[in-house]
């Protein structure tokens, strides 16, 4: 049996299960809307840990309007003038609304303090503010939801190389991921000063491994879903309506003469 769960999952289990996955996620989001609950998602984890992939199977059979993805790029000038949570909260969920935050408030913990984007001062103010900072956001009605998505040394060699020779994939890969190879300790060391200031019984950490991409995906949609108590709300069943004769005319032949995209395939 343990053989088994070392194997890489198979495409076609991870598809069904996944359908399944997303059906519960569209009946949480019918919830949400209904109940004008807000929640906040957060994913972290080292480059190439596969936060992305968990992201995209998490909204691409949902609303965007409800999940909202944010990826913040590096701070303005004014923005680093402001104090360092203030952009974020800016940013989160109004009635109805899911946040997933593709890396958050936690770069401070991470990438900011293993690259000497902040200073010592500033990290260790960090980890102090931070559970008093997220014990308001439950404490005022906020779903917060926490994920580390931990990848081995092994795999994210792997996929670093994988996408240094693959033209689809050479985007993903900057100076910064790369020099971060060089610093694994560091972050590790920073993973773990943040995982002992941040992991509090308001807001625990779930750590998601993520060797294998299909079952971390299923594995923390699965999580999501079993840490909001949503139910299902009735729907009312959509009936198509016949198409109207009235003014008609062949709306097909007033195309003639426009441009037309060639079709090659």
């Amino acid at each position: 049996m343990a053989k088994d769960r070392e194997a890489p999952m198979k495409r076609k289990a991870y598809e069904a299960a996944l359908r399944k996955l997303q059906v519960e996620l569209c009946a949480l989001q019918d919830w949400v809307k209904a109940t004008g609950q807000r929640v906040v998602v957060v994913f972290e984890g080292r480059d190439a840990a596969g936060k992305g992939g968990v992201i995209k199977a998490i909204t691409e059979r949902v609303s965007h309007r409800v999940f909202r993805v944010m990826a913040l790029p590096a701070p303005s000038d004014r923005e680093k003038t402001q104090l360092y949570l203030q952009r974020y909260v800016s940013l989160f969920p109004a009635a109805g609304e899911i946040m997933i935050f593709d890396r958050s408030w936690y770069n401070r913990a991470g990438v900011e303090y293993v690259m000497g984007f902040c200073t010592e001062a500033q990290h260790r103010q960090f980890l102090k503010i931070c559970p008093e900072f997220e014990l308001f956001i439950v404490d005022d009605g906020i779903l917060l939801l926490k994920y580390w998505l931990e990848v081995s040394e092994e795999e994210q060699r792997r996929r670093f190389e994988a996408r240094i020779d693959d033209p689809l994939r050479q985007w993903k890969l900057s100076p910064m991921d790369l020099y971060s190879r060089s610093r694994w300790f560091d972050y590790s060391r920073a993973r773990d000063m943040m995982f002992e200031a941040t992991d509090t019984e308001s807001a625990p950490w779930n750590i998601v491994r993520s060797d294998d991409k299909r079952r971390a995906r299923l594995n923390c949609i699965s999580h999501l879903l079993d840490s909001i108590p949503y139910e299902n709300v009735e729907r009312e069943k959509a009936e198509l309506p016949k198409r109207s004769m009235e003014r008609a005319y062949d709306d097909r032949a007033s195309l003639e003469g426009m441009r037309f995209v060639e079709e090659k395939y």
